[in-house]
């Protein structure tokens, strides 16, 4: 369906593609990766024909519908359901005709392909696509003009899927969206019946809804069978066997050059020295795969402080006097919580948050707040409203007034700030960038609690499991809201549902929850019109994945692991600290035979006992990576 051959682009001077090709067959359904700023997008450029490339085509199947999100939706008087009505040109071409043709035989032909393709039922189709994307009856009437752009994403993203294209193109769909409308997207996206290429750093999207990924590295695309959690495991034994074979080679030539500068100058090997050179021309060099740079986040450690950070009784909260948002709010909040609230979009998650962060004042209640508590506070708007011309130094100096230029430097750096980053203008840096100077900025002064409003937008796959990692090293409080399924999970221990004009625990799991906002969006009963349905087909073995920890448990077990590795490593280094100080003693002169005999029995025994305390302290190392990992 799909073909990309030896295709170069070079946009100011840099390459991003060069002799790129794939090839993607009908009803595949294909996840894009690849670093943030490696060229995805501009891949999809190239594909709809709005970027030419340098060298090389892109073939796509004669008569093959594409189907692309709009940048944003129209606004005007039209309504949600009108634009995703008028996204299948098809109907809205035929309705147009059956209202105003005069000829009988070529309206018996539209009214019969109206049939065919499911028209009448086309207004439910639109309603459901929309209500599992947040939208109420209610919202789905109203005037497009009265919506934010978030909102009028959604209403792109409905008009694209509604549209059903052979070819479905999606660029990061889940970014406007809530978690409920996220796990309704996944459901709706497994059962798709045409080919789908689709952006994501959204590792759910990536395991549930794809069978293959196509990976562009290094101005390279590689085709892979399987999900996100089976394509790390290829790409990991790809590139470990690429490494193996570059060390075999590596040897080799090691070998014939020790052959060859020993005996080139000796006559009776002079022949067997010139073949060896002959064989090292020939050996060439082994191309080993780059492994990806890792990306960290250092949070500071926060100060100690006495539990409960935060408590509410009877609490009401809201914006307008004697309009409570929620109320009747009765929970606690101790540190090295993980909370994840959860609910629909303007059902008060943000409310809470402002609340939990002092931004927000309690209407009725009590409430009791440590007298030590202030927090650091992500939201989407500080990425995008930070000052274009500033740089990350002069923000982050601007926030430490005492601090010395090597500390703010420093601080940068916990982010991967380095010199050259660290003095280069906010509007040059990429969006995941800008996510992580924002980490920096809200962290700078070490807060006991942090709260995340969306936190993963901008960031690609890497910087997300770096991002968990961190929270679960973080020793503060952490409040969560994101759609990103995978750091929940990886995260957090405890779920309060926000909805309904209240806040309270969540008596289940994740996927407890999954179950719930499927049942309550109907995605199992979304109908795929007649003359679009998949045929079945094989599903594409992957391999049994072992269940990992809940966020709690992880956070438990990384935290146990760490400990011994700590106190293994500390070991050791007493143990070589004694052992310098017995080998010191053994050089002073003038030393008597009998404190000397001590001396080295003592020396052997510390040799004995350093070698394997080196041993416990690798073993301990070891099991931290491989948990990490």
């Amino acid at each position: 369906m799909l073909s990309i051959s030896n295709i170069t682009y070079r946009v100011a001077g840099r390459v991003l593609l060069e002799n790129a090709t794939a090839s993607i067959s009908a009803g595949h359904r294909v996840g894009l990766v690849g670093r943030n700023g490696a060229g995805k997008s501009t891949l999809f450029g190239l594909i709809l024909n709005e970027l030419q490339p340098d060298q090389g085509e892109v073939e796509i199947q004669r008569g093959v519908r594409i189907g692309i999100v709009a940048q944003e939706a129209p606004g005007g008087d039209m309504t949600p359901q009108d634009v995703v009505l008028a996204a299948d040109l098809e109907r809205a071409a035929l309705m147009l005709e059956a209202d105003t043709s005069d000829d009988g035989e070529r309206l018996a032909e539209v009214h019969m392909r109206l049939v065919d393709i499911d028209a009448h039922t086309a207004p439910m189709r639109a309603a459901e696509i929309l209500a599992g994307l947040g939208f109420s009856e209610d919202m789905q009437q109203q005037p497009m003009s009265s919506f934010s752009g978030g909102w009028r994403m959604r209403v792109a993203l409905a008009a694209a899927l509604f549209a059903q294209p052979e070819l479905l193109l999606l660029d990061e769909p889940t970014n406007h969206l809530d978690l409920e409308a996220t796990v309704w997207l996944e459901a709706y996206l497994q059962k798709y019946p045409h080919t789908l290429l689709v952006i994501s750093h959204d590792r759910q999207i990536l395991n549930a809804c794809v069978d293959h990924i196509l990976h562009l590295d290094s101005k390279q695309l590689t085709f892979y069978s399987g999900n996100y959690d089976w394509f790390e495991k290829m790409r990991a034994e790809r590139m470990a066997q690429s490494k193996a074979e570059a060390s075999k080679v590596d040897a080799k030539r090691k070998h014939l050059q020790s052959f060859v500068d020993r005996f080139k100058a000796k006559a009776s090997k002079a022949r067997q020295a010139q073949s060896r050179m002959k064989m090292l021309e020939k050996l060439g060099s082994v191309s080993v795969m780059r492994d990806d740079p890792t990306v960290s986040f250092d949070f500071p450690e926060p100060a100690e402080l006495s539990p409960p950070l935060l408590s509410f009784d009877k609490v009401s909260v809201g914006y307008a006097p004697g309009k409570p948002v929620l109320r009747d709010i009765d929970l606690r909040i101790d540190p090295e919580d993980r909370i994840a609230l959860l609910g629909s979009n303007g059902n008060g998650k943000s409310t809470f948050a402002k609340l939990v962060a002092g931004r927000l004042q309690p209407m009725d209640g009590h409430h009791h707040r440590s007298g030590k508590l202030f927090t650091g506070f992500f939201a989407q708007h500080q990425v995008e409203d930070m000052d274009g011309e500033s740089t990350p130094f002069k923000l982050m100096a601007e926030l430490m007034p005492g601090g010395r230029e090597p500390q703010v430097r420093a601080r940068l750096g916990r982010f991967g700030f380095g010199q050259e980053k660290a003095n280069t203008l906010v509007k040059s840096l990429s969006g995941g960038e800008r996510a992580r100077l924002n980490f920096a900025l809200i962290t700078h002064n070490a807060p006991p609690m942090l709260i995340f409003d969306e936190p993963t937008n901008h960031l690609d796959i890497e910087s997300r499991e770096a991002l968990a990692v961190a929270i679960n090293e973080y020793k503060g409080a952490v409040i969560l809201i994101s759609h990103d399924w995978h750091l929940l999970e990886l995260t957090a221990d405890q779920l309060w549902l926000v909805g309904d004009g209240k806040v309270k625990p969540f008596d289940g799991d994740l996927e407890d929850y999954r179950k719930l906002m499927l049942g309550k969006s109907g995605s199992g009963n979304t109908k795929i019109p007649k003359d679009k349905k998949s045929k079945n087909k094989p599903a594409e073995p992957v391999e049994h994945q072992p269940d990992r920890p809940r966020g709690g448990d992880r956070r438990k077990e990384m935290d146990a692991l760490r400990k011994l590795s700590r106190e293994a490593e500390a070991a050791l280094g007493r143990l070589i600290q004694d052992k310098a100080s017995v080998e010191k003693s053994l050089l002073e002169p003038y030393l008597e035979g009998g404190k000397r005999g001590q001396l080295m029995r003592r020396q052997a025994e510390l040799a004995t006992a350093v070698a394997r305390a080196e041993e416990a302290w690798l073993e301990a190392a070891e099991a931290l990576e491989a948990a990490a990992a």
